[in-house]
């Protein structure tokens, strides 16, 4: 699904590479950890998948095509084939959750009853009772249920998930990890990237491990050693 090869990414304002010589590949149906301290390069990974940027050298396969040379106008057709979800869930203030999920598949081009869709999602994370509710009257671990909902929405092929516990407490942690792997085994492509011991190394998957920009360790096994 995703290749980099021999990837560096060279920011040219700071002469600073956030990346340098990456290559790992990601297969369909596999669930993979993204970790290392901050400033490792963890979002200019993501970003790279999302093609909100392009690689300084080296070139990244999206789907089998060569990220660079997909037109403009044919970006909103590959990043529906992604969700994201943040550490901030980004979730929209003056709607309630079952109509920040419709916004998403009204802007991406769905049709027929959205309502009804969005609150099949809502159900796969256990939030279907509060379809109605607006993101102040959840809390911040239902609130990120809310924001993988909506990720999860146009039933894409891989869903990115950066830093998706950083706010959490330790307990609603555990929940969204439970909830992550749980979308795993019904078939989704998930990639977590984040710097969480405890979640790295309480379920175990795939642990890509990078450190100033170069991957130091591509552990099948999983587990957290920088």
């Amino acid at each position: 699904m995703i290749q980099f090869h021999n990837i560096t990414k060279t920011y040219s304002r700071t002469h600073s590479h956030a990346l340098r010589a990456v290559n790992f590949k990601i297969s369909e149906g596999e669930f993979i950890y993204i970790t290392g301290h901050s400033g490792a390069g963890k979002s200019t990974l993501l970003s790279l998948i999302l093609r909100r940027i392009t690689p300084t050298v080296g070139t990244v396969y999206l789907f089998g095509k060569d990220a660079r040379k997909i037109r403009e106008s044919k970006l909103p057709y590959l990043r529906r084939q992604m969700g994201m979800v943040f550490q901030n869930h980004r979730l929209l203030p003056n709607v309630s959750a079952q109509e920040n999920l419709s916004f998403v598949l009204r802007a991406t081009g769905h049709k027929g009853n959205l309502a009804q869709k969005s609150t099949v999602a809502l159900r796969h994370v256990g939030l279907a009772h509060k379809r109605k509710a607006y993101p102040i009257e959840l809390s911040l671990g239902e609130q990120q249920r809310v924001a993988i909902a909506r990720a999860i929405v146009t039933k894409p092929a891989i869903l990115l998930c950066d830093e998706p516990t950083g706010n959490l407490d330790p307990d609603t942690s555990w929940e969204i990890l439970d909830l992550l792997n749980e979308l795993h085994m019904r078939g989704t492509t998930i990639l977590v990237a984040t710097h969480s011991r405890e979640l790295v190394d309480s379920l175990k998957h795939r642990t890509i491990v990078l450190r100033a920009g170069e991957v130091i360790r591509d552990d099948i096994e999983g587990g957290y050693t920088l």
